[in-house]
């Protein structure tokens, strides 16, 4: 078995392994009890971004219902890389509250990250993770096993 080592990362570390974009899970609590969802995001201003579909299940579930303008909805992201092979890998869990992109000013930002929505061109309707928690962790061989 390889020496293998299960280190923390910092925050900076965790944003530079999910700066490129791609697949991540989505995480909340929405009307059918807990949900993981996979989305496809960009990294943009150390915040998620991704599209859903207007009205759709994602886009209701994440409203809070409470009637405050501009509540949001807590939630979990986690995006990761693993080789089965060699049994390395990261792990990212972003958590924070998941704001709609509702204003003119805010979607023109959304759509400068230029997101393309692997779903279909209907899921126009953008939300945004900030993060309040940003945690990390990767297996990676020691320099023992490396040698």
């Amino acid at each position: 078995m390889p020496d293998l080592a299960l280190e923390s990362m910092d925050e900076a570390q965790c944003l530079q392994h999910i700066s490129a974009g791609g697949i991540g899970r989505l995480c909340f609590a929405g009307r059918f009890d807990l949900t993981v969802l996979p989305v496809n995001y960009v990294l943009q201003d150390n915040s998620i971004v991704f599209r859903t579909a207007p009205g759709g299940t994602t886009e209701e579930d994440l409203r809070t219902g409470i009637g405050v303008d501009r509540a949001e909805y807590r939630v979990a992201f986690e995006v990761d890389n693993f080789d089965a092979g060699t049994r390395t890998g990261w792990s990212v869990l972003i958590q924070g509250p998941a704001h709609h992109v509702d204003s003119e000013v805010e979607r023109a930002e959304a759509e400068a990250a230029g997101l393309e929505t692997w779903a279909g061109n209907s899921r126009d309707h953008f939300i945004r993770i900030t993060p309040v928690r940003i945690t990390g962790r990767c297996i990676r061989r020691t320099a023992a096993a490396a040698s």
